[in-house]
């Protein structure tokens, strides 16, 4: 049977994987044309290595990410003013209304990485969010739009109130879970572009996950300068109609890529197949696992994992989840065979010890983003209480943010160019500096960052005092450090959870890492509440007043490069015991 045959035939691989096997056993050993990491096109056919995938692929759904995040922080950076000015909400109901949101913007992407692991795709998963996402984008447009064609003479009852905000927020939800979507499966889907186990396309990979970081900073430096300013003197909605058009873009860009991409299918529940193992070691509780672990259940045919997924090495770490590999009397009687509530392959098992081993990680990363976040709100307090103005123009303090973005592009160009490319000639890592290392880094980087924030508001207390104001450029050294925080921390954390990731679960994981944003910023409310109770205590103005000029807010940045300083100790502890994923590769 010749090729041509076997890929007529294989027509009938969209929706059967047990067809789906024998089609790649037969054709990975046709001179290499195929990818052999499980990879298939859009109609379920193996990827053909020299025309699909790679940076031809990857660079569209970069833009993809750049479009996204263009329509998204012309939405949210601005936020503030619009329901302030526009929808009249008071100070805290407008601090609710935005925490809540963004909350929920950063918990989503879970659910969407649920929908991709298990059933979905990434490539479906990706589609529907951009058009749930469009949807959202064309309702806030519509309820800006609609509201300033009224004569201002009318305006007064031009939009019922509650009507225009249940207008407004219906969309504004829509966006908030189509961005959960993309979140959670556009980048684990670029980083699959580049084949598993092919040196070459790995090293393309690492440098994949920066530029995939750059291309979605330019898309919020262009929201926070020029969609923005259109925005703020020119017309709400002519602003988000930009950011609506961009979104547009986005959802044509993608189709544009269907025919090149390289896609995984769906694999199944990855929360089912943790609980599998959960379930099948507590009903072997009794049992005593073997020394040798060769004795455990591991499946070594075509069959023994889902499809494209790799077999794991046993490891010694969590022994008791080791019982759910154990055959037991029962499972010979009735013949040795998986099944996944009672026998659980080795990989299976390690599939769950790698979740464990990446939650004390995932906690001090919640920690580093609850410093981080300071950005949106101490940052821009300081620097509201400086001088604004440079040369001629009086700038808004929040604008410094497009500074920090600026600073994490012209970062990641050096580090890309430069300094991984030193870093690979004295080290044996292909990709340069780790992922654990760039973390590091960044957690050091950020403890800078705090410190410089509090000897400067420390040095305005005094100009104050002596009846002078400091310019806010001086605020622009601790924006650059926390920038090359990000670049450090902020890359290398998405590239390790998607790295270490079970290949059945790695949407999940990009979600678990994009969820230490979510609670880190909901752990900075929580240490602004505690400050504030404990140190306004006996009727004292506290740390942070509405007058900072009658507070300490150094001591709030201290405290933070304190807790920052012992959670880089914690994360040096948990990086040097922590064991890195290794797989079997098979002839």
């Amino acid at each position: 049977m010749g090729v041509e045959e076997v890929l007529e035939n294989g027509t009938q691989l969209e929706t059967e994987r047990e067809e789906t096997t024998p089609l790649l056993d037969y054709l990975v050993g046709v001179e290499g044309q195929y990818t052999e990491d499980g990879s298939v096109d859009i109609h379920g056919r193996p990827a053909l290595r020299h025309e699909s995938g790679n940076w031809r692929a990857s660079v569209i759904l970069m833009g993809v990410e750049c479009f996204e995040s263009l329509a998204y922080y012309g939405i949210s950076t601005n936020l503030v003013m619009y329901i302030g000015k526009t929808l009249h909400q008071g100070n805290a109901s407008i601090a609710a209304s935005i925490t809540t949101w963004i909350g929920t913007s950063y918990l989503t992407p879970f659910l969407g990485a649920l929908i991709a692991d298990s059933c979905w795709g990434r490539y479906r998963t990706i589609f529907v969010s951009t058009l749930i996402f469009l949807l959202g984008m064309i309702i806030v447009t519509l309820s800006a739009f609609i509201c300033s064609l009224k004569p201002s003479s009318y305006e007064g009852i031009s939009c019922p109130s509650e009507a225009k905000k249940l207008v407004f927020f219906s969309g504004l939800y829509l966006v908030a879970f189509g961005s959960g979507g993309l979140k959670s499966s556009l980048l684990p889907m670029g980083a699959d572009q580049f084949e598993e186990g092919n040196p070459i396309e790995m090293e393309k990979k690492g440098s994949f996950f920066n530029w995939f970081y750059v291309f979605g900073n330019f898309g919020a430096l262009l929201s926070s300068t020029l969609v923005i300013w259109i925005e703020e003197y020119i017309d709400w909605a002519l602003g988000f109609g930009i950011a609506t058009l961009f979104m547009a873009l986005a959802v044509g860009g993608f189709l544009s890529g269907t025919s090149i991409y390289r896609l995984h299918k769906p694999s199944g529940s990855p929360l089912t197949r943790l609980f599998h193992v959960v379930i099948a070691s507590l009903k072997k509780t009794s049992m005593e696992v073997p020394i040798d672990s060769s004795e455990l259940y591991e499946v070594w045919d075509k069959k023994s994992t889902v499809l494209g997924s790799r077999k794991l090495v046993h490891t010694d770490e969590f022994r008791f989840l080791d019982k759910a590999a154990i055959i037991s009397a029962s499972d010979v009687k009735n013949g040795i065979e998986y099944h996944p509530w009672r026998l659980c392959t080795v990989t299976q098992v390690e599939e769950l010890k790698i979740i464990l081993r990446l939650v004390p990680i995932w906690l001090t990363s919640v920690i580093y983003f609850a410093a981080y976040s300071q950005m949106y709100t101490t940052f821009i307090e300081q620097g509201g209480m400086m001088d604004t103005r440079i040369g001629p123009l009086s700038i808004p303090p929040a604008t410094l943010f497009a500074f920090e973005v600026l600073s994490v592009m012209l970062l990641v160009l050096i580090y890309d160019t430069s300094i991984s490319i030193i870093r690979k000639r004295f080290t044996d890592n292909k990709g340069g500096i780790t992922e654990l290392q760039r973390m590091g880094i960044g957690r050091l980087l950020i403890i800078i960052s705090m410190a410089l924030a509090a000897l400067l508001e420390r040095k305005r207390l005094e100009s104050v005092n002596g009846g002078k104001s400091m310019s806010i450029t001086w605020q622009l050294p601790q924006y650059f450090i926390l920038g090359a925080s990000e670049v450090f921390n902020g890359i290398g954390q998405l590239e390790f959870f998607y790295n270490q990731a079970p290949d059945t679960m790695r949407s999940m994981c990009i979600a678990l890492s994009l969820l230490t944003m979510s609670l880190g910023s909901y752990l900075s409310t929580l240490i602004v509440a505690i400050v504030s109770v404990l140190t306004t205590k006996g009727g004292q103005t506290g740390w942070i007043p509405d007058n900072l000029n009658d507070g300490h807010l150094d001591y709030f940045f201290w405290a933070l490069a304190s807790v920052s300083a012992l959670n880089f100790v914690t994360y040096l502890a948990c990086a040097k015991s922590y064991r890195l994923k290794k797989v079997i590769v098979e002839d």
